[in-house]
Parts: C-alpha cells; sequence; structure tokens
C-alpha cells in the first residue's frame, strides 16, 4: 500500500466508524477526529487491526480553531492529505414551529460550517495530492419536512456547499461530492426512534419494526453499506465522478 492519508470525521461511532475501518483496507493512515476520545481509540484500535496507522484527534468541529489544528496534526504525522471525509454532525430533530435560535445555530454549526472549514483548511494538502473531499447530507435534503426542519434545510445547504466546493475543485484538482443516506440503523437512528413512537402510539418495539414499511423501504441500511460507497467516492474508480450528490436510501425517496 502506497503512502496514503484519509481524514475521517465523526469517526467514534455510527457512519464514521464504519467508514474508518473500511478505509484501513485502502489507505495507509487514517486521521480519526471526533469529540469522544475513548470510541476514537476503539476505533483506532480497529483500523490497526487492518494494518493502517491511525492517528486518533479529540476535537469540536463546531469551533472555528479546531479546523486548522487537525489539519495541522494531520500534516506533521504524516505529510500528506488524500481524502477529507466529513461525517460529522448531528442535527436536533425539533418542529419547525418550536426550534429556538440557538437549537437552529447549533444544527449549522458542527455538519456544514465544521466540514466547510475543515475543508477550507485541508485545501492545499488536498490540491497537492489531487486528492478527494466527500460530505455527509441526507436524503432529508429532497424532502423537507415540518416534525425535523432543520435536517432537511442544513442537509440541503450541504449538498449546495458540495457543489461550490466541486466547481473549485474543477480548476484545483480536487474531487468532491456529497452522500444522501436514508434511515441508516445507528445510535443516532436509535434515538430519533425513541421520539417517532409515541408520536405514532407505539412502543420503540413497534416503532423500531414499523418504520421501514411507513417510510416504503424493505429494511434499514447499514453503517457498512454506506461505509462501502464513501469508499468507492474516494477511490481512483470514482475519479470522474465530481460534483455529484449521491442517495442511498433503500427507495425512500421515489421522485425522479
Amino acid at each position: 500500500m502506497s503512502s496514503s492519508v484519509a481524514i475521517v470525521t465523526g469517526a467514534s461511532q455510527g457512519i464514521g466508524q464504519a467508514t474508518a475501518i473500511r478505509l484501513a483496507r485502502d489507505f495507509s493512515s487514517l486521521v480519526l477526529v471526533a469529540r469522544d476520545r475513548g470510541n476514537l481509540e476503539r476505533t483506532a484500535a480497529a483500523v490497526r487491526t487492518s494494518g493502517a496507522e491511525a492517528l486518533v484527534i479529540e476535537a469540536d468541529l463546531a469551533q472555528p480553531v479546531a479546523a486548522q489544528a487537525v489539519v495541522g496534526q494531520a500534516l506533521a504525522a504524516f505529510e500528506r492529505i488524500d481524502a477529507l471525509l466529513n461525517i460529522a454532525g448531528a442535527v436536533p430533530q425539533v418542529d419547525l414551529f418550536e426550534m429556538t435560535d440557538a437549537q437552529w445555530e447549533n444544527g449549522f454549526a458542527l455538519k456544514l460550517h465544521g466540514a466547510r472549514r475543515l475543508t477550507i483548511a485541508a485545501w492545499s494538502a488536498l490540491n497537492a495530492a489531487k486528492g478527494a473531499v466527500v460530505f455527509m447530507s441526507g436524503n432529508s435534503a429532497q424532502f423537507p419536512k415540518a416534525p425535523y426542519a432543520a435536517v432537511g434545510t442544513v442537509n440541503a445547504a450541504i449538498v449546495a456547499m458540495a457543489k461550490a466546493f466541486s466547481d473549485r475543485g474543477i480548476a484545483d484538482d480536487v474531487q468532491v461530492n456529497s452522500v444522501l443516506p436514508g434511515p441508516v440503523m445507528t445510535d443516532r437512528r436509535r434515538s430519533y426512534l425513541l421520539h417517532w413512537a409515541p408520536l405514532h402510539n407505539m412502543t420503540i418495539e413497534q416503532a423500531t419494526a414499523n418504520f421501514p414499511k411507513e417510510v416504503g423501504i424493505a429494511r434499514y441500511g447499514q453503517p457498512e453499506e454506506i461505509a462501502e460507497l464513501l469508499a468507492f467516492l474516494v477511490s481512483p474508480g470514482a475519479r470522474w465522478m465530481t460534483g455529484s450528490a449521491l442517495r442511498m436510501d433503500g427507495g425512500e425517496v421515489k421522485s425522479i
């Protein structure tokens, strides 16, 4: 395996953790970023078992100073950045008429602005490596709903921002895409079902079983399935794909 470095944010759990472990097969070194050091260390152990080096960085990317610090540590350790996977970010699932200004601002702070700042901070290194960037959005970008208005709004903004970065990337030789997952079974999805169940007069067990039918899919997605898509997007085989928003949601979104 030639020297190659990927930064994965949100690597302490869920899709981010699965992606880091999957990329250990393709990259010689992984930079793992999240706020939960304990879980990051567990991800790092799995990455090393798969044969890649792992650098753990405990950071809150919602803080403006974090992006430069992460990029600085990555370059000090490995001297290059070949891929950046912006996966970190949870947006409050609160009704449009109940969300406070602070909740709106928190929704944008990490998933949108944290990813934006980190991508800008890493851009020169990505340009030098002819690298790739992926932004994590969600299929709610294509059908915003009042009960979780911020989720759809932030996800739509991420798709638009990824398009803008990809436009610059054509000139700078940096490939940029976004991914729009549907209902993937993670801890975040379990938390959502705890909220969703009483709204539909169900127990959590009933809600977990019935939700796929309610939204018109056969089953939940798994983090490892999204990780495979992300791994493809930062692989040589996907090099000509840029400016794309790829939805992987089991068919939940029925529109073309």
